[in-house]
């Protein structure tokens, strides 16, 4: 009898925008996921560039109401010691997902563990998942004949209007959607702040922080049907 699913989560280490603006990961992006897994019984990996403790946006850090529930105490405890990048192995999970942040943008796309890893997901055919600003970690990531990952893939993510919107557009090091467009990914918009989700095969896209439990629920599709079927 096959085990339970694994999901390796995978955060941002990267601690700041510049020396006025602290940024991280956006917590909800990863709790809401992350709670919705363990629902479903999924073993969970967090792992990060630098393993350790993970820095949280503090604009999404959540309020202490919050903090007091089970489910957010357990998602802020498996942030506290998460694995290292370089120590992680596709072979031992069924699915990657990477919650965005702002941080995403700094230390995500320059990972080669990270391009290593997406590189082997895709190889043998799983679930690679991201949302908001977790695709910049697609960004790097090429398959075995050089061709990027997001090629010819239809997916979305947080959208040039929406960093205009949040007026971080000129800190950022690239505009996220224009860099999956000019790596020929069928990038599609939808309105600021929509809940917007897009799976092509087994890539599963976010729009924005309003998507990140569609895009929980579209993983769990996935994997279930992998195991209908498998």
């Amino acid at each position: 009898m096959p085990g339970p699913k694994r999901i390796l989560i995978v955060v941002t280490s990267h601690n700041r925008i510049d020396a006025t603006r602290p940024t991280g990961l956006w917590f909800e992006e990863f709790a809401t996921p992350y709670q919705q897994f363990v629902a479903q019984g999924f073993e969970i990996n967090v792992a990060s560039p630098r393993g350790g403790s993970v820095p949280i946006d503090p604009r999404s850090q959540p309020q202490p109401t919050e903090v007091a529930q089970k489910a957010t105490a357990q998602a802020l405890q498996a942030l506290e010691k998460t694995q290292a990048l370089s120590e992680v192995k596709a072979s031992d999970f069924d699915a990657i997902f990477l919650p965005g942040g702002h941080g995403t943008m700094f230390d995500l796309p320059q990972n080669s563990a990270l391009q290593q890893l997406l590189s082997d997901f895709a190889r043998a055919d799983k679930v690679i998942a991201a949302v908001c600003h977790g695709p910049a970690g697609l960004v790097g990531a090429r398959l075995d004949d050089g061709t990027p990952l997001v090629a010819g893939k239809t997916l979305t993510a947080f959208t040039n209007e929406e960093e205009q919107a949040a007026e971080l557009d000129q800190v950022m090091p690239f505009l996220l959607e224009s860099r999956l467009r000019e790596l020929g990914g069928n990038f599609v918009v939808k309105s600021n702040w929509t809940d917007h989700v897009e799976r092509d095969g087994k890539l599963i896209t976010g729009q924005n922080p309003q998507s990140s439990q569609s895009v929980a629920q579209a993983v769990i599709k996935a994997l279930n049907a992998s195991e209908v079927s498998a």
